[in-house]
């Protein structure tokens, strides 16, 4: 690196950026070497003494073995394989979001369109590697292109090309050949990734550590169960020959015997039997699969944190209980996974192209609470017309949709056509109330009086009190608001008091229920003295008819 020119921008490390490096490759495969690929073979053959040192040896910086079985345990051990994409698979199902606050917008188009890349998002997938090896790396090649220095190849590199820092066993360094510790990793050149699966040293963190002693006893049991299949999964033949049969004829005898394994069939000199003894291979199933199933759901405890997503689950409760648990699981690796590409990538990317910032913009991964979408909606459809006031925003991220563009076409209710031969008028005529025909005109004159009084007394009632109703009645006369927002003003205020109105009811059947000694007992109690509605029936009589009256007006 002597000659080569430095930038004043520093990376994630806290160290200069050197730019001509960004665009080279650096952990490039090699045929011989600390960085060779091919020839690493651990799995075959391995002991509970070679998987010790293995592990020794990776606890202290040599894991180059640990780092070859952990991928070797990938596709020999089925059961660890699929829990392992399980839990890849579901961080990479999670839609990446970007937060803005405060970032200019130019910035945050340049880096949407970085991580809108299908490259990027390649690279994203490869990351979650390091759940069960401890780490991953992904090397970035940078170059111009659409007026910024932008990582334009993602390369996913085998974790045998990294060591540890031999000191501290925190940090990343190239393997090199001819150095025991390696070399620094070049600033803002790689995408390193280390899950916090649990506490302590990286390499201590990877579920292939813990998992290694499962698929040890796993390949031992399976080995175990095929010697005792082969022995014990067909019937014993036995042969019978009699006293005076010559070595020729037992020969014979033992080849008809040998042959029925294969071939069912066989003849045999006359006087000679075979006989067939059933051998009970019910044990081994037993024995062996009990032992098989107890290492796999410790795996999928291991991995993915319970055992009802994964395996056969025994209730609807314990296994919505399992189901959070993995969601927690899951946040915790998308979290984690967000501040590795928001340290490794969004921030050199930004510093190269608009220099340091105050704010950044920061991508997330968040893991939405599953929603029943059906309640949600029962719910909002009671709640909202009461007045309730809810962000739309907030409805959509509960149920997973996104903001409609302008230009898209919006969903709404659709209503028919309206068709004037069949639809009635909407307001019918009231009907004049005819006049007695007994009535002379002194008397019809006498009865317009007395409802003029009348109504002028019921008018200045109404100007005097400053009940609801009655403000309500005014406000509706005065045409204020419309006849619907004075009933629901009305139905607001009615409720405001329930409790009392409804105590002389419930409190004398809470009290009967508690004293009385059974249901005939419970029956002549509520006889003698039962719940008093005459409350509630006038309450109710006097909001009906007010509002009837606000409906007349409204008319």
């Amino acid at each position: 690196m002597v000659g080569t020119r430095t930038s004043s921008i520093l990376g994630p490390d806290g160290r200069p950026i050197i730019v001509q490096l960004l665009s080279e490759e650096i952990a490039t495969p090699t045929i011989a070497g600390v960085r060779r690929t091919h020839e690493d073979r651990v799995a075959s053959g391995l002991t509970p003494e070679r998987l010790g040192t293995i592990l020794k040896d990776a606890a202290e910086g040599q894991a180059r073995a640990y780092l070859t079985l952990a991928e070797e345990m990938e596709e020999r051990y089925l059961h660890y394989a699929s829990q392992l994409q399980t839990r890849r698979l579901a961080i990479e199902s999670v839609d990446l979001t970007l937060s803005n606050d405060k970032v200019p917008t130019r910035i945050v188009d340049a880096v949407t369109e970085l991580v809108e890349d299908d490259g990027f998002k390649e690279a994203r997938g490869e990351l979650p590697d390091g759940i069960s090896k401890g780490y991953s790396c992904v090397e970035m090649n940078w170059e111009y292109e659409r007026r910024a220095l932008r990582p334009v190849e993602y390369i996913g590199r085998d974790p045998r090309f990294f060591q540890m820092e031999l000191l501290s066993l925190r940090h990343l360094r190239l393997a090199v050949d001819g150095s025991i510790d390696g070399e620094l990793l070049p600033e803002a050149k790689f995408l390193r990734h280390m899950p916090r699966t649990k506490l302590g040293l990286p390499l201590r963190r990877g579920m292939a550590r813990p998992a290694a002693w499962g698929y040890l006893i796993q390949q031992f049991t399976l080995q175990d169960w095929a010697a005792f299949s082969e022995v014990y999964g067909m019937p014993l033949r036995v042969g019978k020959y009699n006293p005076s049969a010559s070595a020729a004829d037992k020969r014979t005898l033992l080849k008809a015997v040998s042959s029925i394994a294969n071939d069912a069939a066989a003849i045999i000199p006359a006087g000679m039997e075979i006989d067939f003894h059933e051998v009970n291979g019910a044990n081994g199933a037993a024995v062996f699969g009990g032992l098989l199933d107890y290492i796999d759901k410790q795996i999928s405890k291991l991995v993915v944190g319970q055992t009802m997503t994964s395996d056969n689950g025994s209730s609807l409760g314990q296994a919505k209980i399992h189901n959070e648990v993995r969601l927690d699981i899951l946040r915790a690796d998308c979290r984690q996974l967000a501040i590795t590409i928001n340290r490794d990538l969004i921030k050199p990317f930004v510093d190269l192209n608009f220099g340091p910032q105050e704010h950044y913009p920061f991508v997330e991964l968040p893991v939405p609470d599953p929603e029943d979408v059906k309640a949600l909606s029962d719910s909002l459809g009671v709640l909202v017309p009461l007045g309730l006031r809810v962000s739309q925003n907030e409805i959509r991220n509960k149920l997973g949709l996104s903001d409609p563009a302008a230009d898209d076409e919006i969903l709404k209710k659709e209503t028919a056509p309206a068709d004037p031969a069949a639809t009635p008028p909407t307001t019918p005529p009231k009907p004049k109330t005819p006049a007695p025909a007994d009535d002379d005109a002194d008397t019809q004159k006498e009865r317009k009086a007395q409802t003029a009084a009348l109504s002028a007394m019921v008018s200045d009632h109404k100007r005097a009190c400053r009940c609801g109703a009655c403000t309500a009645l005014l406000a509706a006369e005065a045409g204020e608001p419309d006849a619907l927002d004075q009933i629901e003003a009305l139905f607001t205020e009615a409720m405001d008091d329930w409790e009392a109105v409804a105590a002389p009811i419930v409190t004398p059947i809470a009290s009967i229920i508690a004293s009385a000694t059974s249901f005939e007992d419970a029956l002549k109690l509520l006889s003698a003295a039962g719940p008093d509605a005459r409350e509630m029936g006038e309450r109710l009589a006097r909001l009906t008819a007010i509002a009837r009256g606000i409906g007349d007006i409204a008319d």
